[in-house]
């Protein structure tokens, strides 16, 4: 059984910046490609960024394109999202995610993903 711990949430004032991680249980975390998404408070989740097993392919939403970045460290089995110029609108519960061993489909599907942390809120201050 895969666990995926997120830490790293918190209250930040917009403009500031926070560095989310995800640790992962497990021998077989460098064979996975993996994800972040998020869930506001009456709206769906939705897809924040993905990083491929390689890590050599990196897929981000529109909406914190040039604002968060995406990485991985296998010989630590965690994954790292790194946010700055935080906004009121990045506000929510964000999740990290294993994609499915298939490794086909969309990254920005959550349908392509099986493995789910218990995700780490943000809030972000105006």
């Amino acid at each position: 059984q895969v666990q995926l711990v997120e830490s790293g949430g918190g209250l930040v004032q917009a403009g500031g910046s926070l560095r989310l991680s995800c640790a992962a249980s497990g021998r077989t975390f460098s064979y996975y490609g993996m994800g972040w998404f998020r869930q506001a408070p009456g709206k769906e989740r939705e897809f924040v960024a993905a990083i491929s097993w390689s890590g050599s392919n990196t897929y981000y939403a529109d909406s914190v394109k040039g604002r968060f970045t995406i990485s991985r460290d296998d010989a630590k089995n965690t994954m790292y999202l790194q946010m700055s110029s935080l906004k009121p609108e990045d506000t929510a519960v964000y999740y990290c995610t294993r994609r499915r061993a298939s490794n086909s489909g969309s990254y920005y599907s959550s349908h392509q993903y099986d493995y789910w942390g218990q995700g780490t809120q943000v809030t972000v201050s105006s």
